[in-house]
């Protein structure tokens, strides 16, 4: 067999931290199919356990389909039991994802210059009315200089800023607004409301100094430039002169140190002695949920200590995935939704809680901080944007290059392995780590190079149609080219190819003997490490053979990406580069090749980005090429207010495994005040699902507003759920995949017929596996991500058939308008600070379809095979009827008197077999019957003339064209815990579906689906909690007016010990009278019961601490 890519287990980076039983063993779910009585895999004998290339596969797939066979044929169910599933499929769906945003409460502003759009969930709750009164001057509301959404986010920012939690700190408020909506000019107007309302200090921390400029930028945008941003950076520790203004530090800086002088200094302190400790500006977190990629758990904290040792602070969080992901909330404390006076006791539980329960609970967070007033999250619009998808066919001489780099990694896979064991390395983490990280990035660079040629081709049709450039890159291959300029001292008069430097790089520097010898140095101890000569010579034989043979394929292999390109379209002159790297190779005007600094006279590297932009921006270069890491804030839309306002075509050659990045990323060309929307291309080989991923950032694209090519798309409602493998179901489809291979189990799916053979072996991490399979030739790593996204796919349709399956927020009966709110009751929640309510709505749903209403339909059908149907077959005195219309391909959509529109098409030959084509009037009186008969009635006592479930005084509601729901809507976050619990107790499954209607009036409804047989405990749950808050609010009442009686003795008493010196005056100089406080007399009447009794009747009054002696002389009443 020719030797691939395997991997041995015990050298796995994550093995020492990690048990193979935890990694493989499956978890309590749903998906928990098969028993893991044995333990994985024995590391010892790995070299001699079979794998996916060995199987044979008719061995294999033979008893899988003899035993569907015989499923069929013992299983064939009766034709009631298929109706009845037919009719009872749960009547979900998705609809249209996102709405369009207008403020509803807020009335100020001029509108936004584009079109925005909030999620369909979002937009089915309101906002809370608005009690706060801006400050912002008439002129710049009224100059549009912040739109009205941008002024609707800084009101209800301030709003929340007013309430104080439970834990006496300042409640916060997070941005969700994604790219191009203007969260810079959002924030800048809250920075400049507080400015205004007499708090000149604020802070302002983000991912890089170099974004200071744009925050300089968006206060000078709402005239407020007056406002100066001081760079804590250019700050010396120590020194907190800067009086007002605004603060700009990066998340890192609050963990920067200094020993100069001999004294430790921190920024951290710096900000909070600069602060003083009364602070009650305003914080902003600008991109919080980058942050914790940037440092270390140390940076987090700081970010935690910052706002407690700042209680009073006003903190806004401005993330755009900040509510989508709930591990990027971890700094968000001050959103007030776990800690004290909540469901969760800390940040963790909540994350358990949320993660545990699905999709749809992110959503339900999001809605119950937009019901607080603490959260806003528009997205810009897609609409008018196009995109495509382009695939390349890599030829017969690139394919052929690729598998001879795949077997070449897996032969130095080898030579590592038998060189570890001949050092006798015992930790192998850190060779490993290098050897794989070199791996990935030299695939990724080979699979971007095989797109160039056609990227170029596609530009330049595109530049010529009056169209410019931008072009997406993750990586520049910079350090390759360094270090071949260092061989060379400085000297480069070539083209470097990044894949070939990085293979060259990972056998010169992660050798095991290279490894140790650094483990020896690091560890700094004399080690005896004994080892022959003869080891030394065969480990540099090895070393020098695999190098040889990388020089022999480095001549084969394509050059550095981002040189090529640059080269391709006409030099430097014509490409505007803005990436991190500081050089590049270039060709001169005399053909030769040289490196040359990117800096240019006067600019240093930092700035060099900002004036390639404006070189793109005026119209000087017409192609733009961005890195990921270059790319954050740069804006690069045709704007109405820059020269270039060309249509940007925004290229793509390698997208994330994210569609949400991938969505981010496409906001550098997509955003607000632009003349015309981008256009996206999707560039795609067909190596290991990449069509797939482009699929998935489509989907959410086409859900954005986007239009395919040339495609004006059709009304039908479209599956836009999230194809995403790094969750429990690519976990499991691995897990699977491995045992099916390694022959621990009989896998239902079989494994793809057009494999050829060869060794493999086992990931245990999905990213692992989408970044290794890569290293597989180019045939087989496709088939292997065959078989694995067919068993991924398999296991999700399992979990669906079975119920199990969280789609996310699914529409209640979609299409329907018979919808009713049939009674409701309401309930208390506790809150944080405020208390909230839950209401349990009982809704029903006529499904049924008139005879009117199909008749109507069936004039509009032409085909030969549409109109009625009949059943052969007799049900009680009547056939089965139905309407049957065309659909996709050979389907057919049913519609049925009961049920309205079967949820899945039927195909004819079905429909043939237990069906007969009718006249209209023939159909009428069975359409009618059924009709009728089904309001209040299911279908077994139609079939059968009674029911058993009914005689065994159970529900049953099989068939009925009444169905009824409950559902749980409101504060839901603060209930989810407890009905979850209960839900979890009686079907034990920990899923809460969150449904979406509109009912016959147009009300909206978002909440949990309560199952039937949980609603009596769901009930009884939610009046404990009532009751409690309603006693917990008795007390506080009781206490409020216990502290109100004392409020008011302690005035009597002070009213009263007043009069008594005043009277004592009075003694003593009686003329004085005239000069008593005007009010006195009238205040002690007002305190005395009528009829007014003498002031001995107030010296005795119990309330008084220290009775008069006598009465003050002169106030007889």
């Amino acid at each position: 067999l020719t030797p691939t890519l395997f991997l041995h287990l015990q050298d796995l980076s994550c093995i020492d931290d990690l048990s193979t039983n935890s990694l493989f063993s499956s978890p309590t779910d749903s998906l928990s199919e098969y028993a893991d009585a044995q333990s994985f895999i024995n590391t010892d004998n790995l070299d001699t356990v079979p794998t996916l290339w060995d199987i044979n596969t008719s061995n294999t797939t033979a008893p899988a389909q003899s035993q569907l066979e015989v499923s069929n044929k013992t299983q064939s169910a009766p034709e009631e039991e298929e109706d009845a599933e037919e009719e009872e499929t749960e009547e979900l769906g998705h609809v249209d994802t996102y709405a369009e945003y207008k403020p509803s409460k807020s009335k100020i502003g001029i509108s936004h210059p584009d079109i925005v759009v909030e999620t369909n969930t979002l937009s089915s709750v309101p906002p809370p009315d608005i009690t706060y009164t801006l400050s912002i001057p008439e002129s710049t509301i009224n100059g549009g200089l912040l739109s009205a959404l941008q002024l609707e986010a800084i009101i209800y920012a301030c709003q929340q800023h007013e309430v104080i939690l439970q834990n006496n700190q300042r409640a916060g408020f997070l941005i969700g607004d994604g790219a191009g909506v203007g969260k810079g000019r959002t924030v800048a107007g809250i920075i400049l409301e507080n400015y205004l309302k007499g708090r000149k200090k604020a802070l302002w921390f983000s991912i890089s100094n170099d974004l200071k400029f744009d925050a300089e930028r968006d206060l000078k945008d709402i005239d407020a430039a007056s406002i100066p941003v001081h760079a804590l950076n250019k700050i010396k520790y120590g020194d907190t002169a800067t009086s007002e203004g605004v603060l700009f530090a990066t998340y890192s800086a609050l963990i920067g140190e200094s020993q100069a002088g001999g004294q430790h200094r921190t920024r951290i302190k710096q900000i909070l002695d600069w602060c003083k400790p009364d602070f009650d500006g305003v914080i902003i977190f600008d991109e919080c949920h980058k942050a914790k990629n940037a440092t270390s758990t140390k940076m987090g904290k700081a970010v935690l200590d910052l706002q407690n040792k700042l209680p009073r602070a006003r903190v806004v969080y401005a993330s755009a995935t900040g509510a989508s992901e709930p591990k990027n909330m971890i700094y968000m404390s001050r959103l007030g939704i776990w800690g004290e006076g909540t469901p969760f006791r800390a940040f963790d539980d909540f994350l358990h809680a949320i993660e545990k329960r699905g999709v749809g609970a992110m959503e339900i967070v999001a809605m119950d901080m937009k019901v607080s007033g603490m959260y806003i999250a528009r997205q810009l619009s897609f609409s008018g944007v196009s995109f495509r998808i382009e695939e390349i066919g890599l030829d017969s001489d690139f394919k052929l290059v690729y598998n001879k780099a795949a077997k070449l990694w897996a032969e130095a896979l080898q030579v590592f392995m038998r060189a570890a064991d001949e050092l006798g390395l015992v930790s192998r983490k850190s060779l490993w780590g290098q050897f794989w990280s070199s791996h990935q990035r030299f695939f990724k660079y080979l699979c971007i190079a095989a797109k160039v040629r056609c990227l170029v081709a596609l530009a330049q049709k595109e530049l010529e149609g009056g169209k410019c450039i931008v072009i997406g890159l993750q990586s520049t291959g910079e350090s390759r080219t360094r270090e071949v300029l260092d061989e060379n001292d400085g000297h480069l008069d070539r083209f470097v190819s990044a894949a070939e430097g990085v293979f060259q790089g990972c056998v010169c520097y992660a050798t095991p003997a290279y490894v140790a010898f650094n483990a020896l140095n690091f560890i700094g101890c004399y080690i005896l490490f004994i080892t022959t000569i003869a080891s030394h010579q065969l480990i540099e034989e090895m070393k020098q053979s695999l190098l040889s043979k990388i020089s022999v394929l480095g001549k084969e292999l394509p050059l550095n990406t981002l040189d090529e390109l640059i080269d391709k379209f006409g030099g430097p002159d014509k490409v505007s580069e803005m990436t991190g790297r500081k050089g590049r190779v270039v060709r001169r005007p005399d053909g030769s090749v040289r490196y040359e600094s990117r800096a240019e006279q006067g600019l240093t590297i930092d700035h060099i980005n900002i004036k390639e932009k404006d070189r793109f921006m005026s119209g000087e270069k017409l192609v733009a090429i961005i890195s990921e890491a270059a790319s954050s804030g740069i804006s690069l839309q045709a704007d109405k207010r820059v020269k270039n306002q060309r249509r940007r075509v925004h290229m793509t050659l390698e997208l994330p495994w994210s569609a949400d990045r991938a969505i981010q990323q496409f906001g550098r060309t997509h955003r607000s005040n632009q003349v015309t929307a981008p256009e996206y291309i999707f560039l795609i080989s067909e190596l290991a699902g990449e069509r797939r991923f482009a699929s998935i950032v489509a989907k959410r694209l086409e859900s954005l507003g986007a239009l395919t090519h040339g495609d004006r798309r059709a009304t039908e409602s479209r599956d836009l759920s999230k194809y995403n493998f790094e969750n429990k179901y690519g976990t499991k489809a691995l897990d699977k995949i491995t045992k099916a291979i390694l022959g621990h189990i009989e896998n239902k799916v079989p494994p793809p017929k057009d494999y050829l053979g060869g060794e493999l072996n086992v990931y245990q991490l999905i990213t692992k596996f989408l970044n290794r399979i890569l290293g597989l030739e180019v045939h087989k790593q496709n088939c292997l991500f065959q078989y694995f996204t067919d068993n991924f796919d398999y296991l999700i349709e399992k979990d669906k058939k079975e119920g199990k399956y969280d789609m996310g927020i699914l529409d209640l009966a979609p299409g329907n308008d018979e919808i009713y709110e049939e009674k409701q009751e309401t309930f208390l929640t506790a809150g944080n600070p405020q208390d909230g309510q839950v209401v349990l709505y009982k809704i029903s749903v006529d499904r049924g379809m008139t005879w009117e209403e199909a008749y109507n339909r069936s004039l509009k059908l032409s085909g030969p095979d549409e109109g009625f149907y009949l059943s052969h077959k007799l049900r009680g005195n009547h056939p089965c009827v139905l309407l049957a219309e065309q659909g996709r391909g050979k389907s057919f959509i049913v519609y049925k008197p009961n049920i309205g529109k079967q949820t899945h098409p039927e195909s004819l030959d079905n429909l043939e077999q237990r069906y007969r084509k009718v006249l209209p009037e023939k159909a009428k009186d069975s359409w009618e019957n059924q009709f009728t008969f089904s309001l209040k009635k299911c279908s077994h006592a139609n079939w059968n003339g009674k029911c058993k479930k009914i005689e065994e005084g159970q529900e049953c509601l099989q068939g009925m064209r009444l169905r009824q729901y409950h559902m749980l809507c409101g504060a839901l976050l603060r209930v989810w815990k407890r009905v979850s619990d209960v839900v979890s107790d009686i079907t034990n499954s920990s899923i809460l579906q969150i449904v979406r209607l509109k009912t016959k009036d147009h009300n909206k409804q978002v909440g949990i689906k309560i199952p039937e047989n949980c609603v009596a405990r769901v009930r009884e749950e939610l009046l404990l909690m009532d009751e409690e808050v309603k006693r917990r609010r008795k007390e506080k009442e009781e206490q409020r007016q216990a502290a109100e009686r004392m409020r008011k003795m302690e005035e009597e008493k002070q009213l009263l010990a007043t009069l008594y010196s005043q009277n004592q005056m009075l003694k003593l100089n009686p003329n004085s009278l005239q000069r008593t406080q005007p009010g006195s007399l009238s205040q002690l009447q007002r305190m005395q019961p009528q009829p007014q009794p003498s002031l001995h009747h107030i010296t005795a009054c119990p309330a008084l601490g220290s009775p008069l002696s006598h009465p003050p002389v002169g106030f007889a009443c």
